[in-house]
This record gives structure tokens, C-alpha cells and sequence, in this order.
């Protein structure tokens, strides 16, 4: 047989070989080749792609050429890469990367258009380290401000968390990197996360709980989701048949895989049975035990399939099962439209310092000490920054979300290298080491004599910047523990208080991802609160107090003047952190501002607020209905000095009615384009009709008041500047 005879014959065994296997067509339609690939496994194969076979991939089936899924912890960048079967860091040299803000950092933008830079820049990173799953991003709703983990997640509004996760999801995924929306659900506390059972009304359970979710999964088609340690009914929420095969999948019509938390399944049958696709991290805590078992001896491993040997749990579970792991697997690692990535470009810096810069709050600024411009900088003659966090690196701690940065731009050097003159320090204070599992022992005569350095500094200063606030160590911003105190630790409180009497010209700049209390308020010039702004943390926060930005983020969280406020405080320790491992959600629907507007509380700083170096007028508001969306217009004018961006938001009040509902709740926002002074934009804010819905107990389903509904638009929930009202 002549040479081109046989390459053709080859060429033609190839093209049927590829035909018959639709699953290894990327071309062929994704139900056409989950259906394939499953025809041709084993029994014993389906079950291996069901768990973990190392801390972060699990398999795929090599016989068949289908690839393992590649896991890493997010959302704010890709983890350090770990040893294969250990907690301990791999050590390599090309893992570094770029860390982003905070998602509380995020939704303080209320952009939209900035969500999506985020998901796409974080995902090119996971693709080029080889990643498939990023687990991330967080929605659960930030009921407590002690709540260890709240930096992870987007606030207390559930609107405004599903409205700023739905692009992120859907510009990662259009990467081929699959998000893991975690941690479904009420994960809401870090104390005994690992068996608190949370009791919560169906009510305040789908309108403000799941909310978020459903949006996640309804209008940016999320593929995989990840479970929570807690329970719901006494049942963990990683195998919870009635959260997740009744509500998720079949109510939400839902298709993806369910991964649960590490080491968030606990019993064998219920992982069989209640809707658990993924299994990982068994026999660990989530990140200090190392497992005496193989991976096989998983709930969802050997236990597993004997169970489908003896007939105690159907086959068509099993498939299902590997149905959507496969799914996921053609999403992503055998995605032929994966993007390749990048890592550590300058357009991952930029859109990491620009997140940053529209996400900082400007809180207060009396007598328009700020912005820092130039000219106003140099009357100024001895500047002295104090605080720990001007220096340390706030990528590091928070436990799964730490990360490994290949450069972290400090407050401090960002002040050195914007003025180009000596800014004198002082550190002030001291907070030990980031640690995940304990608290660093503090020194109480090194933190005096830090103290006392710092004052006697500020007799000689004419401008201090006192930059402090949180960090990621144990019982502040970090996994597997909340805040002991709604106070600034460390002592901050009273330094900041003595450095007031000694320098009235004082900006107090804090980091963190929880409100705190600000004793000290009326004593400072300005408050500026930052969150955790990633690896352009320094040039992002000089750039705002600089005047080079102008500010425009504005709270996602109420700031409460003392904690008695917060809603669930009155109902003692059932309500929060609970007793004898059960929670109870006594405050229902009124979280965060829908407690304070409804029962006349005053806040430090209401839900939505920040304040601008320039001034917006509100035109008077008007609405259309469109098919099924309401559409409020707003005219936004810049009637300031400079340039800068509004963000106008929506709150209905519903009709009154024999139906408790909140005075006012956030269904609506939108944000201006940089206006230049006198320059004015109107905005079109569409709000669907079903968002005016209720959850009725009584039906067990959404149910809507009829009548007149008052659309409230302004600056916040408390700075109302018009309203309309509309007929549903």
C-alpha cells in the first residue's frame, strides 16, 4: 500500500474514531457529549469523578481521556500552590500573583461594568495557572458585623449582592473558568460553623438568604456551587436533600455540580442521597487535619458504591451525579474556548487599582481637609502617617482567601513617592502575626511604648494620617472565628482619640471588612474606610486622598453607632452566636438597613452612604412600564468643583397592607459616568416587576401586594431626593 493510501486510510480511522466518540467533539452540543461520555463508563468511574483525589482536583477518567478538575481557592485571587496531599505550601516560584479587593471592596463600587472587569481579570489569572474551578465568589449576607469572613462576601442587601455577582460569574465563565458560588447556605457566622443549625423563617429564608443565589443561578447560569458547613433543619447543608435536590435543582431548574465545603460532608447516605455532587476535603476541619484515609474512603467514594452494588441507592443517582460533574468538565478543562490567561500583567494591576479607588468610602471630611491636592499638601510642613496597616500586608491571613502577591504597594511608600518629600512614621500600635487558628500573643509593653512613640511624634506634626483599622488575623477579618468586640482592636480607639487632642488635623483611613465603632468620630477631620484593596492597596487609597480620584464608593453595610444596634442583639445569644449549637434568625427580613429605617434607628452611617469631593443634584424622578420591568429615569447633575461619579439608588415601599414588610427596600441602582462640574447624565434604572414580590408562608410560594408602590430615589437609604409612585 502506497504511503498517501495509508495516511488516508489513517486520516479517515481518525475522523470516524472522533464521530463516534461525540463527548471528545467540542463542537458537538454539551447534553450530546455528557450523554456519550457516560454511556462508556464504568460503574467504578463514574464513582471516581464524584470526590476528591488530592486537596484540590478531583479525577477524571484517563481511559477515556477526559480530564480531572483543577480547584484553587478565590475569590480575590488564585491560592498558592499546596502539595498534593497536604496543607503545606508547594513552594514554587511562579505562583505568584495579583491580589484584588475585597468583594466588600466591590460592592462598594455599586459599577456594574467594574464586576465584570473583576471576574475577567481574576479568571485569566486562574486559567493561566491551570485552574478550572475558582471557589468563589461569596454572597452570604453580612447579618453580623463580628462576622469573621464578611471581607468575602458582598454586604447586607441581598438585591445588591445578586446584582454585582451576576457579572463577575458571567465574565469568569465566558473564560471557561467555572465559579463556585459559595456557601449555600447561612453560612452567615464563623462561630461553630462546622454544626451550628440555623433556624431562620421561610420567609427571611428566600427573600434575603437565597436570594442572591437564585440570581447567581437564573441570570448568570452559575456552574458549580459549593455547600456550607452549617445546617438547615438539622440537616448539613453539604447533603441537605430539601435545600439542594428540592429548591436548587429542581425548583431553579439548576444543572451544575454541587461541591461541598472541605470536609462539609458528614454522613454516607445522605451524601448519596441529598444532592451532593462533588466531594472534598473529608476527614479534614477545611485546612488544619491531615486525613488518615484514602481518598476512596470518601462518603461518596467505596461507602458510595457499595451502597449502588447492594441496591440501597438507585443507579440513575449515580448518573445523575456524573452527569453534572461531566458537564463541568466540558465547561471548563475541556472547554476548547478556555482562554489560555495571564498573570500578574499591568491590566490585572490596573483593574485591580481601580476597583480599589471606586470602591474606598469617604465617611466623613470636615472643613474639606481632603482631598490632599498639592498645593494643600505643602502647608503641611511635618506629615506623620501612623498605624500598622500604612506598612503590613493585608493580602496575607484570612485563612483559604491568603494569598501570595508578587508585589503589595504599601499606603506608606504610595504617600513617599506621590508628595516626593519626607513623611515621618510611626507604627503606633502592633497586631502579632496573621494566624488561621490562634491568637499571636500581644506584648503589652511593646504596645505602650509603640503608643508612646506615636504621640510624642504627633507634638511635632502638622497633618496626621492614622491608618489602622482590621486586618486577617484570627478573630478579625479571618476564617473560622468572628470578632470578639464591634470596638478597632488593638487599642486603637484610644490612640486615636489621644493623637485628636494632640492634632486636630487628623484623617483617620481604616481598613477591614466589617463597620466598627468610631468613639472618636466628632474628634477627627475626616474618616475614610478602605476594605482590603489588594496589591494596589497604597496607590489606589493615595490616589482617592489625593484628589486624583475623586470618591464615589458608598457603604453596602450599615455602620451602626454602638452593636446593641444591630437587629438580632436583642434577642440575646439565641440570635447570634447561638446556644447549644442552634441559631436563631429572630430579626427575619429586617437585616442590616431594613431594621434601622423600619424602627426609626438612628446609624453612624446608613446603608448606601459616601460622601464626594464634588455635589450631585437629583432631578425629579419618573417611570414607564415596560413589558414586565419598571423603569425609573433620574437625571444626574454635577453641580460641584470636579469631576466625579453618582451612584443613584432605588427603595420601594410597598403599599400598606396586613403583610409586614420594611419601609424600604433597595430594588434598584445605577452609576454615572464620570461627570465633569455642570455635565449631567440620566440614568435609566429598569427594576422587574417581580422584584415588588413577597415570599406568602401561607401559599409557600412569591405573592404581590396590590396597589400604589412608592419608588424612593436618592443618595442613600436615608438621603432621599425624589419620589414617584407606580401602579404593578
Amino acid at each position: 500500500m502506497k504511503k498517501n493510501t495509508i495516511l488516508a486510510v489513517l486520516m479517515a480511522m481518525t475522523a470516524m474514531t472522533a464521530q463516534a466518540q461525540t463527548y471528545l467533539d467540542p463542537n458537538a452540543p454539551l447534553e450530546e457529549r455528557v450523554k456519550d461520555a457516560l454511556s462508556r463508563m464504568t460503574t467504578h468511574e463514574k464513582v471516581q469523578i464524584l470526590h476528591a483525589q488530592s486537596k484540590f482536583t478531583s479525577a477524571g477518567v484517563p481511559r477515556l481521556g477526559i480530564r480531572q478538575l483543577n480547584m484553587d481557592d478565590g475569590p480575590h485571587g488564585v491560592r498558592e500552590e499546596l502539595e498534593w496531599n497536604t496543607w503545606n505550601p508547594a513552594k514554587w516560584t511562579n505562583d505568584y500573583i495579583v491580589a484584588f479587593p475585597s468583594l466588600t471592596c466591590l460592592a462598594s463600587t455599586w459599577n456594574t461594568e467594574m464586576s465584570t472587569a473583576y471576574g475577567n481579570a481574576v479568571s485569566e489569572e486562574f486559567a493561566f495557572r491551570g485552574k478550572d474551578i475558582m471557589l468563589g465568589p461569596g454572597v452570604n449576607i453580612q447579618r453580623t458585623p463580628l462576622n469573621g469572613r464578611a471581607f468575602e462576601y458582598m454586604g447586607e442587601d441581598p438585591f445588591l449582592a445578586g446584582e454585582m455577582v451576576v457579572p463577575y460569574i458571567k465574565a469568569a465563565q465566558a473564560n471557561g473558568i467555572a465559579c463556585c458560588l459559595k456557601h449555600f447556605v447561612l453560612n452567615d457566622q464563623e462561630t461553630d460553623r462546622f454544626g451550628v443549625n440555623v433556624n431562620v423563617s421561610d420567609r427571611a429564608m428566600r427573600e434575603i438568604y437565597l436570594r442572591p443565589f437564585q440570581k447567581a443561578v437564573e441570570k448568570a447560569h452559575v456552574y458549580t456551587i459549593m455547600g456550607s458547613y452549617n445546617k438547615w433543619k438539622g440537616v448539613h447543608c453539604c447533603h441537605n436533600d430539601e435545600l439542594l435536590n428540592g429548591i436548587l435543582k429542581k425548583e431553579w431548574n439548576w444543572d451544575g455540580a454541587l461541591v461541598s465545603d472541605w470536609g462539609g460532608a458528614t454522613n454516607t447516605l445522605e451524601a448519596a442521597t441529598g444532592g451532593l455532587d462533588i466531594e472534598m476535603g473529608t476527614y479534614t476541619d477545611g485546612k488544619t487535619k491531615e486525613s488518615e484515609f484514602g481518598y476512596e474512603m470518601y462518603h461518596l467514594g467505596n461507602p458510595f458504591e457499595q451502597l449502588l452494588k447492594e441496591g440501597k441507592v438507585p443507579m440513575s443517582v449515580l448518573d445523575e451525579k456524573a452527569s453534572r460533574v461531566l458537564r463541568t468538565i466540558f465547561r471548563t478543562s475541556m472547554n476548547p474556548k478556555k482562554v489560555i490567561g495571564n498573570q500578574c500583567s499591568e491590566a490585572h494591576y490596573d483593574v485591580c487599582r481601580q476597583i480599589g479607588e471606586e470602591g474606598i468610602v469617604m465617611l466623613k471630611n470636615e472643613k474639606n481637609i481632603l482631598p490632599l491636592d498639592p498645593s494643600k499638601w505643602t502647608k503641611y510642613h511635618n506629615v506623620l502617617v501612623v498605624g500598622e496597616n500604612a506598612t503590613r500586608s493585608l493580602t496575607q491571613g484570612g485563612g483559604s482567601s491568603e494569598l501570595k502577591t508578587l508585589r503589595d504597594i504599601s499606603p506608606l511608600d504610595a504617600f513617599k513617592k506621590k508628595y516626593e518629600q519626607m513623611v515621618d512614621y510611626a507604627q503606633g500600635y502592633y497586631s502579632g502575626r496573621a494566624m488561621y487558628d490562634f491568637v499571636d500573643k500581644i506584648d503589652e509593653a511593646k504596645q505602650a511604648e509603640l503608643k508612646a512613640q506615636a504621640l510624642e511624634a504627633a507634638k511635632g506634626a502638622d497633618l496626621i494620617i492614622f491608618i489602622g483599622g482590621l486586618n486577617k488575623n484570627t478573630r478579625q477579618d479571618c476564617e473560622n472565628g468572628d470578632r470578639e468586640s464591634y470596638d478597632l482592636p488593638y487599642g486603637q480607639n484610644e490612640l486615636i482619640s489621644e493623637l485628636a487632642k494632640i492634632q486636630k488635623n487628623i484623617v483617620v483611613v481604616t481598613f477591614g471588612g466589617n463597620p466598627y465603632s468610631m468613639p472618636w468620630l466628632k474628634e477627627v477631620a475626616a474618616v475614610v474606610h478602605c476594605w482590603y484593596l489588594g496589591s494596589e492597596a497604597g496607590t489606589a487609597l493615595v490616589n482617592v486622598l489625593s484628589g486624583e480620584v475623586c470618591p464615589s464608593g458608598k457603604l453596602p453595610v450599615t455602620f451602626a453607632e454602638k452593636y446593641e444596634d444591630y437587629p438580632y442583639v436583642q434577642y440575646g445569644k439565641e440570635a447570634y452566636p447561638g446556644v447549644n449549637k442552634e441559631v436563631y434568625y429572630k430579626e427575619g427580613i429586617f437585616v442590616g438597613y431594613r431594621h434601622f429605617s423600619s424602627n426609626n434607628v438612628k446609624p453612624l452611617f446608613p446603608f448606601g452612604f459616601g460622601l464626594s469631593y464634588t455635589k450631585f443634584a437629583y432631578g425629579k424622578p419618573t417611570t414607564t412600564v415596560e413589558g414586565d420591568n419598571i423603569v425609573v429615569q433620574t437625571t444626574i447633575t454635577n453641580t460641584g468643583k470636579v469631576a466625579g461619579k453618582e451612584i443613584a439608588q432605588v427603595y420601594v415601599s410597598a403599599p400598606k397592607s396586613n403583610v409586614e414588610r420594611p419601609v424600604k427596600e433597595l430594588k434598584g441602582f445605577g452609576k454615572t459616568k464620570l461627570l465633569q462640574p455642570g455635565e449631567s447624565e440620566t440614568l435609566r434604572i429598569t427594576i422587574p416587576v417581580d422584584e415588588l414580590n413577597y415570599w406568602d408562608e401561607t401559599k409557600n410560594g412569591w405573592a404581590r401586594i396590590m396597589g400604589p408602590y412608592t419608588l424612593n430615589v436618592g443618595a442613600s437609604v436615608e438621603d432621599i431626593r425624589g419620589k414617584v409612585e407606580v401602579d404593578n
